[in-house]
């Protein structure tokens, strides 16, 4: 069994390094993909406010909020936190906010097929990703850092 153990051990060298290096792309398409579905959810309720606003009155119910308040938090959670992630600047804050944004969305709408809840469920498991990895290398926030240890002198 040491023998095969020692053998498989340039392989899995191999496939540490690969998924090291892999790391920063996985998690930029991540973003990008995530951001695009809120990003343009958002631009749909900006183009016809008044219909957004009925739409939040009649068929979402969110919670505690009344309904005009509660579609600019929506509509500003999914435009800005969208578009804070897939630039990767404050990531994990972008990542958490957006998380309770679909979270609202499953809450309130109770329209949503199982297909539709799937979505959610999938874009929630991408967003918890994010925020328990990070944005990755391919950020601002992981250039910011850079930068801030050279300027320390690190």
């Amino acid at each position: 069994m040491n023998a095969l153990r020692q053998k498989l051990l340039p392989l899995q060298r191999l496939f540490d390094q690969a998924s090291h290096s892999a790391r920063p792309l996985v998690l930029l398409l991540f973003r990008l993909w995530i951001a695009n579905v809120f990003f343009k959810s958002g631009l749909t309720k900006l183009d016809d406010w008044d219909t957004t606003v009925l739409l939040f009155t009649e068929e979402y119910h969110v919670p505690l909020l009344p309904p005009a308040l509660a579609a600019v938090m929506g509509t500003l959670g999914e435009t800005v936190f969208s578009s804070l992630l897939a630039i990767g600047l404050f990531g994990r804050f972008a990542a958490a906010g957006l998380f309770v944004v679909n979270l609202m969305a499953v809450i309130s709408y109770p329209g949503l097929t199982d297909v539709t809840r799937q979505f959610h469920l999938y874009w929630g498991m991408l967003l918890l990703a994010l925020f328990a990895f990070g944005p990755g290398g391919l950020s601002l926030d992981a250039a910011w850092q850079r930068w801030r240890l050279r300027r320390a002198g690190h």
